[in-house]
């Protein structure tokens, strides 16, 4: 299928990298892959962080997407977890820097806000809404999967303002609904 726009989702990780790529399709997102890449038999953390440039890369040259959205680390207790999370984020978003596609960085809060409406939703909450929303059946082996599809998906939700539509403003819900029946679920 061809797309109109490809987001590039990431859940960013020294251990597990999640990555999700969303396709836009006339103002309707659509999976396109979700998955993992699971670093932990390699050692040295350098390795890791060459590994996550090029699969970054890889990606970006097979699917060409339009924009790339990272999920932010959250600050823990562990400020050594942190430096290594901080220098994965880095590294994944130098790869989209280097492919000029331009980078969002979405909070954890902001990204279950926006797939939930609850900012503290848990990660099963999360997948749940995202299975209903995109209709995906088979549940990823790994929630980092579904996170990098939860940001890519917000990173959809912030970019189209549901009181936009063909770059004229609407006066409220009431004419939003009015211009579009057709999302009105009954």
């Amino acid at each position: 299928m061809k797309y109109d726009s490809v987001i590039l989702g990431i859940d960013p990780g020294t251990q597990i990298l999640g990555y999700a790529l969303l396709g836009i399709q006339k103002g309707k997102p659509f999976l396109i892959r979700m998955d993992t890449l699971k670093l932990t038999k390699e050692k040295d953390i350098y390795a890791r962080l060459e590994i996550i440039y090029r699969t970054i890369n890889d990606l970006i040259k097979q699917y060409k997407p339009d924009s790339f959205a990272i999920e932010a680390p959250f600050f823990g207790k562990n400020v050594q977890s942190m430096l290594k999370l901080g220098r994965a984020q880095g590294v994944a978003i130098a790869a989209s820097m280097q492919s000029q596609i331009p980078v969002t960085e979405y909070a954890p809060k902001k990204v279950k806000q926006s797939i939930t409406g609850n900012g503290n939703a848990d990660k099963d909450q999360v997948w749940k809404m995202l299975q209903l929303t995109l209709s995906i059946e088979k549940k990823p082996a790994s929630f980092d999967a579904t996170d990098a599809l939860a940001v890519a998906l917000c990173h959809f939700y912030q970019s189209n303002s549901l009181l936009a539509v063909k770059g004229k403003a609407l006066k409220g819900w009431d004419d939003f609904l009015n211009k579009n029946p057709d999302r009105v679920r009954k």
